[in-house]
């Protein structure tokens, strides 16, 4: 395996798979002497066993810098983070010091805004999410382990676990107990920090457990709106495949894999979990919160909406030969038009506004979606879908 230096990766021409890097280029390239290679982070078996003969890997260049377009106002993006981190500590105080009404203003007021934020662009919130910023502060180092790619699908598969864990958890425990969600998001947060600590950039946290990571993956396959990250200005490529930062209309082909081209991508963890998710979403809103001892119940009939959620899924998928290219656009517009049919009118009462802003918002949240599909599934159709990106 070749080892990647803090400011080297090795750059490569896949014959198969989707390349994360299209804009990278070489010294080299850049000066007009070598053809562009798009990178992937990790050679083939054929090239490491070329290598082991003493020949030069087939098709590799060596990178002395992978600069990166970074969003605009990066001063500003760089105050917010600040910002966010200063507003996680106050939140944790508050949910122990004055618990009812920083609930209501973190799950009435806040949470329900972030799907909309991901249909939009998912990294309007990873821009400024206190949670990267620990973690990638904390694995901002030379050094650092980079994940390769085993070890980042079972990271993505335990974060769809962290969240099918989470959620329903709110009903028993985190909407009405501010002490148990101020120590759940301490935990989280430590976390964060200890695998900026062990592994590099933000692979360890945010691009794998982070249990927020495949709602923004499903809800921003095609976002509304382009914008650059305001994070990382270089890649060492900390993540092999997938990450969102990077290309986030290449990131469900690439969670995806291969399997994506028929209907083997029900097979997928990330499969599981899109197919699932409309009744997750549909479960969720159908319990209530209660004490501890409603924890088996609540599980059990969100968990079940899920399954059924999947079944259903999985048949019209079977039956009509649908690809993800096609699945995961109509996935995501049901579980984001479930979700806010249920929210708009929490909303509405949390800001107090009149009782015409449920109607209003579920109005504009389906002529959003509706305009979504409109401007994704003819390129789905075409192939050219964010579950089929090349």
């Amino acid at each position: 395996m070749f080892r990647l230096s803090p400011h080297e990766v090795l750059a490569r021409n896949p014959l198969n798979g989707v390349s994360a890097f299209p804009l990278v280029r070489s010294r080299r390239q850049s000066m007009g002497r070598t053809p562009y290679h798009p990178v992937s982070a990790f050679p083939t078996a054929r090239e490491s066993q070329t290598a082991q003969l003493g020949a030069p890997p087939l098709g590799l260049l060596p990178m002395t810098s992978v600069a990166l377009p970074v969003a605009s106002g990066r001063p500003l993006w760089r105050v917010a983070q600040i910002f966010g981190v200063v507003l996680t500590l106050a939140l944790i105080a508050a949910l122990w010091i004055v618990p009812k009404p920083s609930l209501k203003l973190l799950w009435d007021m806040v949470i329900p805004l972030l799907p909309a934020a991901f249909l939009v662009n998912p990294l309007i919130w990873r821009n400024v999410c206190p949670l990267a910023t620990l973690n990638d502060v904390a694995g901002n180092r030379p050094g650092r382990r980079a994940l390769d790619s085993g070890m980042t699908h079972a990271g993505w598969i335990a974060g769809i676990a962290l969240l099918f864990i989470l959620v329903p958890a709110r009903r028993f425990l985190f909407n009405e107990n501010g002490p148990a969600l101020a120590i759940t998001v301490t935990l989280v947060a430590l976390l964060a920090v200890v695998t900026g600590l062990i592994f590099a950039r933000r692979t360890g946290f945010c691009n794998t457990l982070c249990p927020v990571l495949p709602v923004e993956k499903l809800y921003g396959q095609v976002p509304l709106i382009s914008m650059h990250g305001a994070r990382c200005d270089s890649c060492t490529v900390c993540t092999p495949v997938g990450c969102i930062d990077l290309a986030a209309t290449k990131t469900l082909a690439q969670t995806i894999g291969p399997l994506r081209r028929d209907t083997g991508w029900l097979r997928t963890g990330f499969g599981v979990f899109a197919a699932a998710f409309p009744g997750f979403v549909l479960g969720y809103f159908n319990s209530s919160n209660g004490d501890f001892a409603t924890a088996s119940t609540v599980y059990f009939r969100v968990l079940s909406f899920a399954a059924a959620s999947y079944v259903v899924v999985a048949a019209i998928t079977t039956a009509f030969r649908l690809r993800a290219a096609l699945a995961m656009p109509l996935l995501a517009a049901t579980a984001l038009g479930v979700y806010y049919w249920y929210a708009a009118p929490k909303l509405t009462e949390a800001y107090a506004a009149p009782g015409t802003t449920t109607l209003v918002l579920r109005v504009v949240i389906g002529a959003t979606l509706a305009f979504w599909l409109w401007k994704v599934l003819p390129r789905a159709l075409n192939g050219k879908g964010a579950a089929t990106a090349t």
